[in-house]
Formats: C-alpha cells, structure tokens, sequence
C-alpha cells in the first residue's frame, strides 16, 4: 500500500491499510490512522496525527512549521480526524506557543483546492473550504459552514456554525452563527435559510432565527438593546440563545 518511491521516517507511525502515493514524504512524528489515501507529491511532517479515513490529494503540504516570525522551531501539534478530503495544494500548519500549541481539523471536511489554514486555528466537522480560502492564524471556525472560494478570514476571528460566506468574502470581525456574508470588508445578507433546511431545521426554528436576525441587524437597535431583546427570545429557542451567546462572548466584535 506505500509505494516504493514514497520516503517515510522511520519514526513515523503509519497504520495498516494506509496508502501512501509516489514521491511523498512523511516525516518523523507523524501519525497515520487506518484507511487514510494520501496521494502522490504529497509532504507530511509533524508532529501531526491525522485520523483515519481521509483522502490527501497531490502536492498538499500538511503539517508543517508556521508562517510565523515568533516561531522558533517548538514542539507544536497539527491533529486531523476522520474523513476528511483534502484537496490538491493545500497547507496546514502546525500551531505556536503563543496559544494552545496546536491546530486542530475536526472530521468530514471538504477542504477544495489551494486552501490555507494557518497555524492555531481550531476546525470544526462537516465545513467546506471552496478553492482558496485562507484563514490567518488563530480563526476558529464551528461545525457546518461553508466558505465560497477566495474567502479570506483575519485572525483570531470566530465564525459560527451554519455560517456561509459568499466568493471573495473579506471577513475581518466575528460572525454570528447561522448567518450568509459576502462583500470586502463582509456584512451580513440574511440568514442561511437553505442552508438551515437542507440540515434539517424546522420552519419554525428558522422562523424564530430570521426574527433574531431581524432585531440584531434591522431594527436599528444597538448592540446592547438587541441583546435585551434577544434576551427574551432565547429563553425559549435554543438556536436563539445559541446565536446571544456567540454575540455575547465575541471578543473582537461581530460584523454588523
């Protein structure tokens, strides 16, 4: 299953059933679960664990230093779980001391062609990376949202979950879950409402977040006004009090 022409570390732990395409090297410390392809002209080095099941396509460069000039060769980690697909070109680096020591991917990822996630973001599952999207380090990114192709995120930005950015999104400020964003610099465009149907979201539910939506961008409210609003809403719609809490607990300020 590793091809002749493959270089891998003696020190690397690669599982049965692993494929490991020609010309790829995988370096020391890194860990390969079961039933994970990686392609040809692929680069691995770590310490990286990647779980099992993924498909890592040609000239991928996976786990490597980050493009950071504080950096000074640390022990850092990049983890990837399970099933993840990732694409031809894309980099992943690995974190730095000047935050957790670690990047993180969860599972089931569509991570497309020429994308970057720099180092210490935090991924959640089932996301989708179109064609070269770029997150800056520290972004963390919740489970379900898509990103159009040439979206760019600033760093230590949030985005929630259900979120989706438009091509060329420019995103320099938290998102609030279930929203759509487009534009440089991104503002929001409404909630993600087929998103929110394809996943299975009541028309009621998303009735309750269009009416969220509603009070934090269209009533002409401050911030702290809508928060009181929303307040009232959330005390009986979980979605509701998931969307005041990410308002709450930003830190660099949501788009708006």
């Amino acid at each position: 299953m590793i091809h002749p022409q493959a270089i891998i570390d003696p020190k690397a732990d690669i599982a049965p059933g692993v494929d490991i395409g020609a010309y790829s090297i995988i370096g020391p410390d890194v860990v390969i679960d079961e039933g994970t392809w990686i392609g040809p002209h692929v680069v691995i080095n770590g310490p990286t664990k990647i779980g099992k099941n993924n498909k890592i396509y040609q000239f991928a460069s996976i786990g490597e230093a980050p493009q950071d000039k504080k950096y000074a060769g640390e022990p850092t980690r990049l983890e990837i779980g399970d099933g993840n697909v990732i694409r031809e070109s894309v980099t992943i680096s690995r974190g730095t001391i000047q935050d957790a020591g670690i990047t993180r991917v969860g599972n089931e990822n569509l991570i497309m062609a020429y994308a970057h996630i720099a180092h210490d973001c935090q991924v959640g599952s089932f996301t989708v990376f179109a064609n070269s999207t770029s997150l800056a380090g520290h972004v963390h990114v919740s489970d379900y949202v898509i990103f159009g192709g040439f979206t760019l995120v600033h760093q230590f930005c949030k985005i929630g979950a259900y979120c989706f950015t438009a091509m060329g999104s420019a995103i320099s400020k938290d998102v609030p879950p279930y929203l759509r964003v487009a534009g440089h610099m991104a503002k929001p465009y409404g909630l993600n409402s087929e998103g929110l149907k394809r996943r299975g979201f009541s028309p009621e539910t998303i009735a309750e977040l269009r009416g969220a939506y509603k009070i934090l961008y269209r009533s002409s409210l401050t911030l702290e006004q809508a928060i009181q609003r929303l307040s009232e809403k959330a005390q009986t719609s979980k979605e509701v009090k998931h969307f005041l809490d990410f308002i709450k607990s930003s830190a660099r300020g949501i788009i708006r």
